[in-house]
């Protein structure tokens, strides 16, 4: 062998080997559906305010101890406090209350069947706020960048039968670069907040499935099933099988050399998911050794003309807004009793669609949605501060979306995709979102996308009755959203009787935002404000404006329940909550409640 191919054959080897012990971030849908090992609990933890492992002097990835009375080792995290996960570190420890930092987490497991020679492993991580970075029994495994959306790394080379340990370091500091940027209106929940699994695979397996209903095929007699399957692994088998039960459906796909299989399934039987009859079909994927089951609803989502379209037929969206947490616990929403929370609290209040603002929630609400028959809109953190003219910020963008299209693909729920709020037109902005629609589109071309826009004279309260929309973005969106808060944040609600609106373009409108603020058990007339009868004033003078809008198909107010903000300070009032939830933080509905709830029955 000569001297270069010899040192090239190396360089191979080395990169490939290196590529494994480093961890490969490989994305894996439906983990609940996999064999795992949850690591939830409580995880020891250790406080970096200084970031003093990033400059070196403490490199707590390690996990060191001393080996004897003169060794100094300056962290402990046998001796550490610990921390639940998931969770937000902020509510659990008074200190941490306002914390942005570092802070690392230690979690030790056994592996009772022991490793396995013939099968992967991998750590995944539901979200984690914002920065993290992953080490396993002592060796890096990768970092990932985003506060709301999953992540997955390979361990399967650094495993031992027992005494393993995952190190968990996460960054919750805020930056102009970052997704969202420095100032948004809601709680900076730091840590681990959503499930942390070890999964177990074969060498092959079923990384990820994208299964939808053909629209072309919805009013056929024979409607067609159309997917992608992607594995995983270093060989692919020739083909893979599709069973759905219900339907006598078992169908094979042929693989090719990336290890995609892509099939069409013919049925004249399929059951269409909606709000009112939200059937789910029972679906299992075969690879070799690997099987993956779920559980998914056929819809189609569309616009004609100023309508929104489910299924072929013109629906309304009633909507409402909401924050991705436990409000009676003053935590980031991470279990399916807090998707049951707020969902229950949804459906008395009449809606089939929900606002899931500003940042992709927690999957259990999704699924849940699923099941209960709720329609999704979902969202990025692309709000206040944003570097439009950022290229590395694109990048974060596209990639954070890409995580959560992954992770919702297969929710009959999920049928917007929203790509900002409360934007200004500016080039740069219009060239960002643009490339992001055009990107979003190529991945799923099975929902719409929309953005919540300004209306041209931004100002709430502004004096013009005619309210006009001609942002550029709109043209590229499906469906026209905006917020307004006339008599909120200016102008007074009796002003919602002269406005009206003109839409420069022919699509549907969603109004995502409106409302007003009111602390739950304060009592007085419709003038006065941060009182209940204030909140029902603004409520019943916004309806009857918005009822005037040509192509009006849905909105989501803001919001169902208060939700924690450090922007929101006023004493006695706010005391750290947005106070325009319809129902309190300690779960008290407050009157415009009720108010909704009536207009809703008449829709």
């Amino acid at each position: 062998m000569s001297r270069i191919k010899y040192i090239f054959t190396f360089l191979l080897l080395w990169s490939v080997l290196a590529h494994i012990t480093n961890g490969q971030e490989v994305f894996i849908g439906n983990v609940q559906g996999r064999k795992n090992l949850c690591l939830n609990g409580k995880w020891e933890y250790v406080l970096d305010p200084y970031r003093a492992e990033q400059l070196g002097w403490i490199p707590v990835y390690q996990n060191a101890v001393p080996r004897d009375k003169t060794d100094r080792v300056e962290y402990s995290f046998n001796a550490a406090q610990t921390l639940w996960v998931p969770g937000s570190w902020n509510t659990q420890e008074p200190e941490l209350m306002y914390y942005e930092g570092n802070i690392w987490y230690r979690r030790k497991f056994d592996l009772l069947e022991g490793v396995s020679a013939h099968k992967r492993y991998f750590i995944y991580v539901g979200a984690a706020n914002y920065i993290s970075k992953v080490s396993v029994n002592g060796k890096n495994v990768g970092q990932h960048e985003g506060g709301f959306t999953p992540f997955c790394f390979e361990v399967t080379n650094l495993l031992k039968d027992k005494d393993n340990y995952v190190i968990i370091g996460v960054n919750a500091s805020r930056h102009p670069e970052n997704i969202p940027a420095e100032i948004n209106d809601w709680f900076n929940h730091g840590g681990i907040t959503r499930d942390v699994y070890l999964i177990e695979t074969p060498q092959t397996f079923i990384s990820n499935y994208f299964i939808a209903l053909d629209k072309s095929t919805l009013n056929e007699k024979t409607r067609c099933i159309t997917g992608q399957i992607q594995l995983n692994g270093t060989s692919f088998p020739k083909e893979v099988r599709i069973q759905i039960p219900e339907l006598k459906i078992e169908e094979q796909a042929i693989v090719n050399d990336e290890g995609v299989a892509k099939f069409n399934i013919e049925t004249k039987k399929l059951q269409l998911w909606s709000p009112d009859s939200p059937k789910l079909y029972q679906v299992n994927i075969m690879s070799g050794d690997d099987i993956v089951s779920d559980e998914i609803g056929f819809r189609t989502i569309e616009t004609r003309g100023k309508q929104i379209l489910l299924n072929g037929e013109p629906i309304f969206l009633k909507g409402i807004s909401l924050h991705d947490e436990n409000p009676l616990q003053r935590n980031r929403a991470n279990s399916k009793d807090d998707a049951a929370l707020v969902l229950g609290w949804a459906k008395e209040l009449g809606c089939n669609f929900l606002r899931l603002a500003h940042y992709p929630h927690q999957e259990n609400i999704v699924r849940l949605a699923d099941k209960m028959g709720f329609l999704l809109w979902e969202e990025l953190p692309l709000y206040w501060g944003i570097q439009w003219d950022n290229p590395s910020v694109l990048k974060k963008a596209k990639k954070q979306y890409k995580e959560l299209i992954e992770r919702d693909y297969n929710r009959a729920s999920s049928i917007i995709w929203s790509i900002a709020n409360e934007t200004s037109n500016i080039p740069s902005r219009n060239a960002f979102l643009g490339e992001l629609v055009n990107f979003v589109r190529s991945l799923d071309n099975t929902r719409l996308i929309s953005a919540a826009c300004k209306k041209d004279q931004e100002v709430d309260g502004h004096p013009d009755n005619v309210y006009t929309y001609n942002d550029p973005l709109i043209e590229k969106l499906d469906i026209i959203s905006f917020n307004e808060y006339l008599g909120w944040y200016g102008g007074s609600p009796a002003e919602c009787r002269d406005k009206s609106f003109k839409m420069g373009f022919e699509k549907p409108v969603i109004v995502s935002e409106f409302g007003g603020g009111a602390l739950q058990g304060l009592h007085g007339d419709s003038l006065t404000r941060w009182s209940e009868e204030f909140q029902v004033y603004i409520y019943e003078e916004s309806l009857q404006m918005f009822d005037k809008i040509e192509g009006l198909c849905g909105m989501t107010p803001w919001i169902l329940v208060d939700f924690m903000s450090p922007l929101r300070q006023l004493h006695g009032i706010q005391d750290g909550w947005n106070r325009k939830g319809l129902i309190s933080e300690k779960g008290a509905k407050k009157k415009a409640f009720y108010t909704l709830q009536e207009y809703y029955k008449r829709k």
